[in-house]
């Protein structure tokens, strides 16, 4: 199928994320994606071969665009607690109500599609675990290579629990997680911040 990216190959596997939430993998049909970006079934076919081939490029994508972003957000903190703390927001934002990110996240969800989650033989969120350990060590050498793989591995299945189930605030969570990998760590935890009341009821009482 082809390979490479551009206007129309975006435009089809963007009516295919849409069409795919809607009516999941069965429900649709190649014409359809044709449709919807008013092209021939033909151009479809000739772009991804057929529609695993579609969809396949769409997993793939959304990887993609999912990885880059934790890449990107990592590297824009220089301390573990916040580093730690945007990813797994990064995470639940970008899978909240979306079937097709939450199944490529995680590897469940849309049933159809889990055969193209092993293409890379584990779901994203693990391939993300081995860059938060990669930029934990790179950034704090002294800390110990296999307590850092511990405790990713126990941040990513929590942050998997949080996508299939969510039951808190997003912000919440992302606390609570970096708050633990930062204490399992022995890295410095960011405080909370005091209530504006609680500190000026303190400021007078002096």
């Amino acid at each position: 199928m082809g390979g490479g990216r551009g206007p129309l190959r975006d435009a089809l596997l963007d009516a295919a994320a849409e069409l795919l939430s809607e009516h999941g993998y069965r429900g649709v049909r190649v014409q359809d994606v044709a449709d919807a970006v008013g092209v021939s079934r033909q151009t479809v076919y000739n772009e991804f071969g057929d529609k695993w081939g579609l969809a396949q490029a769409l997993v793939l994508r959304d990887n993609d665009r999912y990885l880059d972003g934790i890449d990107r957000i990592l590297a824009e903190h220089d301390d573990l607690y916040t580093a730690v703390a945007a990813a797994v927001t990064f995470t639940l934002k970008m899978s909240a109500d979306d079937p097709i990110k939450k199944a490529v996240l995680t590897g469940s969800g849309c049933d159809e599609l889990l055969p193209l989650l092993t293409t890379r033989a584990e779901p994203v969120l693990f391939t993300a675990r081995a860059r938060l350990i990669d930029h934990a060590l790179a950034h704090w050498p002294r800390l110990d290579g296999a307590t850092v793989a511990e405790v990713a591995d126990a941040a990513v299945r929590l942050v998997m629990s949080h996508v299939m189930l969510p039951a808190e605030p997003v912000e919440r969570v992302a606390r609570m997680i970096a708050d633990m990998v930062t204490r399992y760590l022995g890295e410095p935890v960011r405080p909370e911040p005091q209530p504006e009341t609680q500190m000026t009821g303190q400021a007078g009482a002096h």
